[in-house]
C-alpha cells in the first residue's frame, strides 16, 4: 500500500469563472470534467446500473474477475518513478493521451477505450483516458461503464449535459497537454493519481479518484459531481514523473 495526504476541495461559484476554465482558452479541450462544477441543488439521487450489454457489464467464464477478453499485464505492483515504457500516444478528440499494450487500455468498444491493468501504471492511464474520453459524443456510454455509479455520477452527467457536444474538441487557443503524473495513493483497490498539464502560461495539476470495480479501472466522483480536484497552477513540474515528450 502507498498513500500521500491529500485534500479535495469544494470549488465555488460559476464554472465558467473557476481558474482551472481560466487557464487558457483551449483547456476546456483537454476534457470537460477539468473545469469545475456547476452549483446544483440538494435533491434525492438514485444510482444508475451500467447500461446492459456494456463491454464492463459482463465476465468472463471459469471465475476470471476480469471482463471477457479483457488481458493486461499485471505483474508490477511498483509505484513508477519513472514514464513506463512502451507507452505510445493516441489522439482523442484534440487531446493526446498515453496507452500501452500491457496496461491499456487493450480493448476498444465503439468509441471507448477500457481495460487497464490492476497497477499503478494501469490507475495511471485510466486517469488520463477516461475522462478524455467525456469530453466525446458518446460520452454517455462511457459515463455508464467507466465512473462508479451513485450520486456524484448523477449529478456529473447532469452538468455534463448541459454542454453542447459541438463545442467539444473546440479551441481557440493553446491546447493543454499532459505532461506528467504521480501517484498520490494507491491501496489494489483504490488510487489517485495526480495529473500535470502544460498549458500555454504554465503547469497546472489536478487529482483524480479511481476504484477497481468490475474488473476495470473507473472514476470515483465526489457526491457532488467532481470527477477531480480544484484545478490549480504549479510553479515547476518537480515531484512529478515526466512523460518526456
Amino acid at each position: 500500500m502507498f498513500t500521500r495526504s491529500r485534500r479535495r476541495d469544494e470549488p465555488s461559484g460559476p464554472y465558467w469563472r473557476q481558474r482551472g476554465w481560466q487557464l487558457s482558452a483551449g483547456f476546456v479541450a483537454v476534457v470537460f470534467v477539468l473545469g469545475g462544477t456547476i452549483a446544483l441543488t440538494a435533491g434525492e439521487d438514485r444510482a444508475r446500473e451500467p447500461a446492459p450489454g456494456g463491454p464492463l457489464s459482463g465476465r468472463a467464464a471459469g471465475g476470471d474477475s476480469r471482463p471477457q477478453g479483457c488481458r493486461t499485464d499485471d505483474g508490477d505492483d511498483a509505484v513508477p518513478t519513472t514514464a513506463p515504457r512502451g507507452v505510445e500516444w493516441r489522439t482523442i478528440g484534440v487531446v493526446r493521451v498515453p496507452v500501452s499494450p500491457a496496461a491499456g487500455p487493450t480493448r476498444t468498444d465503439g468509441g471507448m477505450r477500457w481495460c487497464f491493468a490492476h497497477t499503478p501504471v494501469g490507475a495511471v492511464l485510466a486517469a488520463h483516458v477516461i475522462p478524455s474520453q467525456l469530453s466525446e459524443p458518446g460520452w454517455r456510454e462511457v459515463l455508464d461503464q467507466q465512473v462508479v455509479a451513485g450520486p456524484g455520477r448523477d449529478r456529473f452527467e447532469f452538468q455534463r449535459g448541459l454542454v453542447r457536444d459541438s463545442s467539444a474538441g473546440r479551441s481557440d487557443g493553446s491546447v493543454a497537454t499532459y505532461t506528467g503524473f504521480s501517484v498520490a495513493s494507491y491501496e489494489g483497490s483504490d488510487a489517485t493519481v495526480d495529473l500535470l498539464m502544460r498549458t500555454g502560461s504554465g503547469y497546472a495539476t489536478t487529482s483524480i479518484d479511481l476504484r477497481w470495480s468490475g474488473g476495470d479501472w473507473k472514476i470515483r466522483p465526489s457526491d457532488g459531481g467532481d470527477l477531480h480536484t480544484p484545478v490549480s497552477v504549479v510553479q515547476n513540474p518537480r515531484g512529478y514523473v515526466l512523460w518526456g515528450r
